[in-house]
C-alpha cells in the first residue's frame, strides 16, 4: 500500500510539472512605448533641418559627426541600429508615410494620457480622457483585463518613466503592479540589483520632476521579469518626449539611440531565458507624434499641431512574419494594438469587444 501511495505521489508531481511547463509555453507579450518619438526620425534618422540648427543643438559638429549620413537609410541605421540591422530582418516596421504606410491615432487629443489610454484599452475616450491629470482611468486596460483571468493573475506588470502610469493603469482597482515615475522596487524577495537600483535612483537626479531616466525603468523591468516571469509586460520609456519639449535635439537623438539599445537588451534577455525564448512577441509604438511645420513645432504635440497624430508600429518575435519595412499603401491605427496583444497571447477576454481590428502580423 505504501508503495502504491508513493507511486501515486510521484505521478501526481509529474503531472503538476507537466502543467507548469505547458503554462510556461503559452505565448508572452512585451508591449513597449517610446513617448513622442516621431516617425520621421525612426524611418529617416536625423532631421536635416534640425541636426545642424544651433537653436536646438549645442554641438552641431559633434551631432552631425555621429548621426549625419547621406541617405535616410544610412541615417536611420546610425540612429537606431538594432531596429534597422536586426528588427528589419526578423519583424515588421509600419508607419513610413513617405513609402505609403500610415499609422494614426484615433483619439483627437494627440498627447500622452489619451494616447496611452487608446493603446492600452483599444479605444479612444476623448470625452473623459482629455488631460494629463493624475486621475484614475475609468476604462479597463488590457493589463487589467488579462490580470483578471485566473491563469494570468499576478503574471502582468507595468513599468514606466512617467509618474502618471499608476493612474493610467488604475493600479488601485486593477491590482496590476506598476513601477513608474520615481517608484522603487518593493517586496520581500528583491534581488541585490533591485536593492541597489532603489538606492541609486534616489542619488541620481532626473532633469524632470515627473519623469525618471529610462535606465531605471529598464532595469526595474528586467529584474522583475527575471524574478516573476510575467507573461504580459508593458514598458514605457519617456526621455524622448521630455528632451523634445526642452528643445534639446541633441539629447532627443541620443535618447532614441539609447532606447534602441535598451530594447535590444530586452530582446537578448528573452532569447537567453527559457521561459521567454522563442515564445515572446514584441509590439512597440508611441503615444503621439510631433510637429514638423513650422519647424519649432517638433518640440510639441496636441490637436493644434499638424502631424502630432501620426505614429508608427514595430513588431517582432513569436507569430510575427519577417516582412521588414512596409513600403506599400496601408492605413493602421493604434486602437488595433490592444486586440493584437490579446490575439498574440491567445486568450479570450470577457466583457466588451474591441472596436479596432487586430493587426495582421503573420503571413496569410
Amino acid at each position: 500500500m505504501r508503495k502504491l501511495t508513493t507511486l501515486f505521489t510521484i505521478l501526481l508531481c509529474i503531472g503538476f510539472l507537466g502543467i507548469g511547463k505547458a503554462q510556461d509555453k503559452e505565448p508572452n507579450v512585451i508591449l513597449i512605448t517610446l513617448d513622442g518619438l516621431r516617425w520621421q526620425e525612426l524611418f529617416s534618422g536625423a532631421d536635416p533641418l534640425l541636426v545642424a540648427n544651433k537653436t536646438y543643438v549645442g554641438d552641431t559638429t559633434g551631432l552631425k559627426a555621429k548621426y549625419w549620413k547621406d541617405t535616410p537609410e544610412e541615417r536611420r541605421a546610425a540612429l537606431m541600429p538594432f531596429f534597422w540591422d536586426k528588427v528589419q530582418k526578423m519583424g515588421q516596421l509600419h508607419g513610413n508615410r513617405n513609402a505609403g504606410s500610415k499609422v494614426d491615432l484615433t483619439n483627437t487629443m494627440w498627447f500622452s494620457y489619451p494616447g496611452y489610454n487608446e493603446i492600452l484599452t483599444g479605444e479612444a475616450d476623448d470625452e473623459r480622457i482629455n488631460s494629463n491629470r493624475k486621475e484614475n482611468n475609468p476604462n479597463k486596460t488590457i493589463l487589467e483585463r488579462v490580470n483578471n483571468l485566473p491563469a494570468y493573475k499576478g503574471k502582468v506588470a507595468a513599468f514606466g518613466s512617467w509618474d502618471v502610469f499608476p493612474f493610467i493603469v488604475n493600479k488601485t482597482r486593477s491590482g496590476v503592479p506598476v513601477n513608474a515615475g520615481f517608484d522603487i522596487a518593493e517586496g520581500n524577495d528583491l534581488t541585490e540589483r533591485e536593492i541597489f537600483l532603489n538606492q541609486l535612483q534616489s542619488e541620481i537626479p532626473s532633469p524632470w520632476g515627473s519623469v525618471r531616466l529610462d535606465a531605471f525603468t529598464q532595469h526595474f523591468a528586467l529584474e522583475y521579469m527575471k524574478r516573476k516571469h510575467s507573461k504580459l509586460v508593458y514598458i514605457s520609456y519617456g526621455e524622448t518626449d521630455d528632451f523634445a519639449h526642452d528643445g534639446d535635439y541633441d539629447s532627443y537623438l541620443k535618447s532614441a539611440q539609447n532606447t534602441d539599445g535598451l530594447i535590444e537588451e530586452l530582446w537578448k534577455f528573452t532569447q537567453q531565458d527559457p521561459f521567454y525564448k522563442d515564445n515572446t512577441t514584441f509590439i512597440i509604438t508611441t503615444d503621439h507624434g510631433r510637429g514638423t511645420d513650422p519647424l519649432d513645432t517638433w518640440k510639441g504635440h496636441g490637436s493644434s499641431i499638424k502631424g502630432a497624430g501620426e505614429v508608427w508600429i514595430v513588431a517582432f518575435g513569436k507569430g510575427v512574419s519577417a516582412l521588414g519595412e512596409i513600403t506599400k499603401e496601408e492605413q493602421l491605427f493604434t486602437n488595433q494594438i490592444a486586440p493584437t496583444v490579446i490575439k498574440s497571447l491567445g486568450v479570450t477576454l470577457e466583457g466588451p469587444s474591441f472596436k479596432g481590428k487586430t493587426l495582421t502580423l503573420e503571413k496569410k
